[in-house]
Parts: C-alpha cells; sequence; structure tokens
C-alpha cells in the first residue's frame, strides 16, 4: 500500500509538469544528469561526438567519481525520430565495495512531435567493463532503465522538460526503482563570443531498497541543480551547483553517516564540453 502511494504521488508529480507544458506549448538542466538524445532533424541521418572534461561526475545529485574529477564522452546518431547512441565516464566506486572505474551508458528510442511538444521514449542501459566485487557475493552492477519525457518552448528561449525513469531491478540489485526529473532553461543572447544559458534541474528518487545507490539507509531523496553554461563555437563551460536532501537523512541502519563520504552534499562542479560536428 505504501508502495502504491509512492508511485501515485511520482506520477502525479509528472502529470502536473506534463499539463503545464501542453497549455502553455527537454532541455536538460545539466549535461550530465541525463544521457542527451540528438533533436528530430527530420528523414535524415545525423551523428555527432563529444568529450568532457568535469571537475565531479554527479548522477542525480550523487558523485559517482568519489568528488573528483573525471572525462567523458558521447556518440549520437539518429535518423528521423530514432535516436541511439553511447555515453561513457570514469568512475570510482570504491566506497560501494567495487573497483569499477568506467562506466558505458547505452541508449536508444524516439522522439515524436505533437504540436509543439517533442516526446522522448527510451531504454537506457547501464554498464561497468572490468568491474570487481571486493569480497562477499558480487550484485550484478548492471541494469536498465526505461524512460519516457516531454519538451516545449512556451516562449522563445525558453526551455521546459519533464521525464520519469523507471528501473524494476537498479545498480547492483537493490531493486525498483522510481525517478522524475524536472528541467528548465533559458537562452539569452550572445554576450561577445560567448552565448550564455542559466538552466535548472529538480529531480525526486523513489526506491524499495534502502541500500539503493550509496547505501545509506534511505530509499528515497531529492536532489537539484542550477547553473549557466557559456557556448563559444565548438565548446561549452558550464559551472553549476548541486545538492540533494540526503545529507539531512538520519544516520543509517547500515552503520553509515547518512552520506558516504559526502557523495550527496553540496557541491559546485565545473565541466568543459567540446561537441562535433
Amino acid at each position: 500500500m505504501a508502495e502504491s502511494r509512492k508511485v501515485t504521488k511520482l506520477f502525479g508529480a509528472a502529470g502536473a509538469a506534463l499539463l503545464a507544458l501542453s497549455g502553455a506549448a527537454l532541455a536538460d538542466g545539466y549535461e550530465g544528469s541525463i544521457k542527451d538524445a540528438p533533436a528530430d532533424e527530420g528523414r535524415k541521418f545525423t551523428y555527432s561526438f563529444s568529450i568532457t572534461g568535469t571537475s565531479d561526475y554527479v548522477f542525480r545529485g550523487i558523485s559517482q567519481t568519489d568528488n573528483d574529477p573525471t572525462l567523458q564522452g558521447a556518440i549520437n546518431i539518429g535518423y528521423g525520430i530514432f535516436y541511439a547512441g553511447v555515453w561513457g565516464s570514469g568512475l570510482d566506486f570504491e566506497y560501494f565495495g567495487n573497483d569499477a572505474e568506467v562506466e558505458l551508458d547505452w541508449y536508444g528510442g524516439i522522439k515524436p512531435t505533437w504540436g509543439p511538444l517533442t516526446f522522448d521514449f527510451g531504454i537506457i542501459y547501464y554498464t561497468y567493463p572490468g568491474s570487481n566485487y571486493v569480497g562477499g557475493v558480487p550484485p550484478e552492477l548492471p541494469y536498465i532503465e526505461y524512460k519516457a519525457g516531454v519538451s516545449g518552448s512556451p516562449i522563445t528561449n525558453l526551455a521546459l522538460g519533464a521525464t520519469v525513469y523507471y528501473s524494476d531491478d537498479s545498480y547492483a540489485e537493490t531493486g525498483e526503482v522510481w525517478t522524475v526529473e524536472g528541467t528548465a532553461a533559458y537562452t539569452f543572447h550572445a554576450i561577445g563570443p560567448f552565448t550564455p544559458t542559466i538552466s535548472g534541474t529538480v529531480g525526486h528518487v523513489e526506491g524499495d531498497d534502502p541500500a539503493y545507490l550509496t547505501f545509506n539507509g534511505f530509499d528515497s531523496y531529492t536532489y537539484w541543480n542550477a547553473g549557466i553554461a557559456l557556448a563559444v563555437e565548438k565548446l561549452t563551460f558550464d559551472f553549476r551547483y548541486w545538492d540533494t536532501d540526503g545529507a539531512e537523512n538520519p544516520v543509517s541502519t547500515t552503520g553509515f553517516s547518512s552520506c558516504v563520504n559526502d557523495l550527496c552534499g553540496e557541491r559546485f562542479v565545473f565541466s568543459a564540453t567540446v561537441a562535433l560536428p
């Protein structure tokens, strides 16, 4: 019954966001929060590449590199409404009892349009090549996540988006997890060589296992970020503040403090991305 209320609450939040979008007319608030999909450009083949250096790989408010910098990269292809790609990043999972050093995410889906709205229905397969559990029976790290999103631009230069993610057995076999995420971004006119965009993301995670992601003993939390991106030619500099309410959770029954290694506390993250073509 409690789980049913959790799912109802999540879809209520998502539904409100979708109604707001459809009444007015996905910009990801941060390129590292979800895996990007190429925009629909009609019935033609498209491709893109990118490489990013970041001071911290933060996924849904939680550091995946023990607060250290890493390199990331992506390859995207598309044809009409169809898209596919792979995204990779360095990792540091020692604090999870695992020596995983690389994450590769494979994804695909469709992005149909309906009037002023663009929908995104896709699947993401998270993998961790070469990972090795340090003791005990190793859980299966790879997992699949499904997503459904919608985005629109109610006024010029303003983009709004809402996405629901679902996994029936999330990272390290931690069971069912739902995530709802809303984003907003506004792009200003160029200032000198730079085109600035301010953006933000708010998300909420609900899981049925308190070991979810951080082994902190809480099965739900809220995360958010806000920042500014400065684009010049093929290069984008991103300055972003991240935080969660995870650090406010009580000390868990697992014996850890409420945020292992301060992985889900507030932080500023700087990233630089080169995208081609």
